[in-house]
């Protein structure tokens, strides 16, 4: 029997109401069209945290404070683990504690049966560190973010939409998220898609020579990992070559890779520089906006793109690798500055995190082909035209983001996943009152999140994490 989306087959599974909030799930059906009200949409990529991990306990959304675990020392009795808060910074700055998130422990947390359906009870037989190289996790993945500490994410979710079954495409890190949402897929051929991460950085066309990208070959429990794979510069299709087509403008807002003021997110969380038609051609000298804060003054002086990407430094991502906590800090400073210019009329701004960081999380996936799909992620749609206080039900995943700037520009389809995914429409009511912008106060953050990551202290994550972090 399949696993229905988003619905929890576990008791314990926590599911609250709150009174002043709405909830959507829409029958299918043709998407409405914005009628050109959204002319901008910017989509706001933070780093490896769960639905559960930043929205734990959320008024209305589906939600659990305790976990199932496999049978172990520390997991006896009911087999039930409570979930325990953690700081957003776990840790000092590049010595943070991540925790497994590879495609390989993806499977050990699903626990999945003979039927591919996630039991979502392994999450205490992973380890710790990117790619499982630390010792036992133990209880340490069954957490919530303190929540003094993600108070501004809770605030946009209270005021704007908040989606609760929005799932990873993929089911690995960092590397394969960046590349779902401008392509909204991984697959190679008929038998092989890319999984994990390449085993050296840069990620991308201008990897070392020798660098290789792991793959999964089809298999009925969720595929095969085949690390001889291959460079990582790939020739399909992104959004990117429908926005060219119909000369929508688009910029990539990133750090650099290399060099003095570069930051570690420049050579590792840049989907496009995985792109031979990309970074080969003209759109890498015109299209990839360095640095990321470059949008404050595209966003003051009137020249914000139709669509945008923006990614923060290592810092500012929420990444636990980091031991930083500049993400509430960061998000707050961008939607502050769209939300209080001329573009927050006639903008979306789909805030979303690209993994689930190893982290405990209640909802278990469909499974829909060896490789998709992971583990569920936060998603808030922060709009004038969003629903306000609403929590959107609707089965989401990265192709529905592709789909939404599709819709939006009238630029056909990839072919991808956003074929396939639900349409972010109902996120949106175009007939009602624009939402009113409130300025919101910029949380306290750590010095480093008013940094970049230096050689040294790129390195310095790397050795601690056992990897680049993903």
């Amino acid at each position: 029997m399949r696993a229905l989306p988003g619905i929890v087959g576990v008791a314990f599974a926590v599911l609250v109401t709150a009174c002043t909030s709405t909830s959507t799930t829409p029958a299918p059906g043709p998407s409405a069209p914005s009628s050109g009200k959204i002319q901008h949409i910017v989509i706001l990529m933070q780093e490896n945290r769960s639905f559960d991990n930043i929205f734990a306990g959320f008024p209305g959304a589906n939600t659990t404070m305790q976990g199932k675990c496999a049978p172990a020392p520390w997991c006896k009795g009911s087999h039930i683990i409570k979930l325990h808060s953690v700081d957003l910074a776990t840790g000092s700055p590049n010595t943070g504690t991540d925790i497994c998130h590879s495609h390989a422990c993806f499977v050990t947390e699903c626990d999945p049966t003979a039927q591919n359906v996630c039991q979502m009870a392994g999450f205490d037989l992973i380890r710790k560190g990117q790619s499982g190289q630390g010792p036992p996790a133990k209880t340490y993945p069954y957490a919530y973010v303190k929540r003094s500490q993600t108070k501004a994410y809770w605030d946009l979710a209270k005021q704007y939409t908040l989606a609760d079954e929005m799932f990873d495409t993929e089911t690995a890190s960092s590397f394969i998220a960046h590349q779902e949402v401008i392509a909204g897929s991984v697959e190679l051929n008929s038998d092989e898609s890319e999984t994990d991460q390449p085993d050296t950085q840069p990620w991308g066309c201008d990897a070392y020579p020798g660098t290789t990208v792991p793959v999964l070959k089809k298999n009925k429990h969720y595929g095969i990992e085949d690390y001889n794979g291959p460079f990582p510069c790939f020739k399909y299709a992104t959004i990117a070559d429908l926005m060219d087509s119909k000369t929508v403008s688009w910029l990539y807002y990133i750090d650099k890779a290399f060099g003095k003021n570069s930051d570690f997110s420049g050579c590792c969380w840049n989907g496009y520089r995985a792109i031979h038609k990309i970074f080969y051609g003209p759109d890498w000298k015109s299209n990839m906006s360095l640095p990321n804060t470059s949008i404050f003054a595209d966003v003051s002086g009137g020249t914000l793109p139709a669509v945008s990407w923006v990614i923060p430094t290592l810092y500012d991502s929420d990444h636990p690798a980091s031991g930083c906590d500049g993400g509430p800090w960061w998000i707050t400073k961008v939607v502050n500055a769209i939300g209080t210019s001329k573009y927050w009329n006639n903008t979306a701004i789909v805030l979303l995190w690209d993994d689930w960081g190893g982290w405990y999380d209640n909802a278990p996936p469909t499974w829909l082909t060896y490789t998709r799909l992971g583990f569920r992620v936060p998603m808030i749609v922060i709009s004038p035209y969003a629903k306000p206080r609403n929590i959107s039900h609707t089965h989401y995943d990265y192709g529905s983001i592709l789909k939404l700037i599709e819709e939006t520009f009238n630029l056909g389809s990839l072919g991808t996943t956003d074929a396939t995914a639900n349409s972010m429409q109902d996120a949106f009511d175009f007939t009602q009152t624009p939402n009113k912008f409130t300025t919101a106060p910029v949380p306290h953050a750590m010095k480093c999140a008013r940094e970049v990551t230096n050689p040294g202290g790129a390195s310095q994550v790397i050795e601690h994490d056992g990897g680049p972090p993903g």
